[in-house]
C-alpha cells in the first residue's frame, strides 16, 4: 500500500459567508485548499484516473459548498469535509483550509482562516 496526498491549492472564489448582514450582501474573496490522503498505488501502476481521487471533483465540491451561505466558515469547512468523504470514502484522511480575505474587523489582517481535518 502506497499512501499519498492529493492536494488542490489556492481555489480562489467569491462567496457570501459571515455573521454580519452586510456580508450576505457584499460578499468577500476566499481561498480554499483541500487535501486527501489515500492509497493511489493501483492508480499509479495502471495510469488510471478512476482508481484515484479526481482533483476536478474536489474543486467542484469546494465550489458547490462555498456557494451555500453560512454564518461561519467553520460550517462551510465541515460541509466540504463531509462532501469529500461522501464522494471518496476510500480515503484515509480529509483536510481543508478556508481563508477569508479582508475580514471585517478593526485594524487590518490579510486574511483569517480555519483548518479542519476528518478521518
Amino acid at each position: 500500500m502506497k499512501m499519498g496526498i492529493i492536494r488542490v491549492n489556492g481555489i480562489s472564489l467569491f462567496a457570501y459567508h459571515g455573521c454580519l448582514p452586510e456580508e450576505a450582501e457584499i460578499g468577500a474573496h476566499y481561498v480554499v485548499d483541500v487535501s486527501i490522503q489515500t492509497d493511489f498505488q493501483k492508480a499509479a501502476d495502471e495510469d488510471n484516473l478512476s482508481k484515484t481521487i479526481d482533483y476536478v471533483a474536489l474543486n467542484a465540491i469546494v465550489r458547490e459548498e462555498m456557494a451555500l451561505r453560512a454564518k461561519l466558515i467553520e460550517t462551510v469547512a465541515l460541509r466540504i469535509l463531509r462532501s469529500m468523504k461522501a464522494e471518496f470514502p476510500q480515503a484515509e484522511k480529509y483536510w481543508v483550509r478556508i481563508a477569508k480575505k479582508s475580514a471585517p474587523m478593526p485594524g487590518h489582517a490579510h486574511s483569517v482562516s480555519v483548518e479542519m481535518e476528518l478521518n
